[in-house]
């Protein structure tokens, strides 16, 4: 990538943000819980969003100012998802919506303040492997069309 091309990529990384944030601030109450089949509703994508994120804001972190080769801890999304005290099921998604944004505009700041050189660094993830900020980059431009698209699917209720 060139400073041109990271320019590009932070552009990208703030429109991901943005185009979850619409969806997320958009569903209606009464659509906030209709699942399309095997799919989360909208409250739970945008819980996993809020936990998602919170995870990347801390891995991106580590990325950069940890010694190369540091442990990136995955985690089980299913089992966040189905812990009750997490209310992925019902709980209000206001707090899941702002800590969403918080983590995505202060990494966003990171990404903005790039290198080339940084692309490279690395961590080591406990479940992918050697996971650069590169691999970050676009792995975190991408989740928020994953679950955003996943939410439009879900308010229609198709699969």
């Amino acid at each position: 990538m060139t400073s041109v091309d990271l320019k590009e990529a932070a552009a990208a990384y703030e429109a991901a943000s943005q185009y979850f944030l619409n969806l997320a601030r958009a569903v209606t109450p009464e659509l906030m819980d209709v699942h399309a089949e095997n799919e989360w509703s909208a409250r739970q994508c945008i819980h996993h969003m809020a936990d998602s994120e919170a995870q990347s804001y801390a891995r991106l972190r580590r990325l950069i100012a940890e010694p190369e080769g540091s442990i990136i801890q995955g985690y089980d999304e299913a089992a966040w998802a189905n812990e009750p005290k997490l209310a992925y099921a019902d709980g209000d998604v206001a707090n899941s919506i702002a800590v969403y944004a918080a983590v995505r505009a202060a990494s966003l700041d990171v990404v903005k303040r790039l290198e080339e050189s940084d692309l490279e660094k690395f961590g080591e993830h406990t479940e992918a492997g050697k996971y650069s900020v590169a691999r970050w980059l676009e792995t975190y431009t991408k989740h928020p069309y994953d679950h955003g698209d996943q939410m439009v699917r879900a308010t229609k209720g198709q699969a």
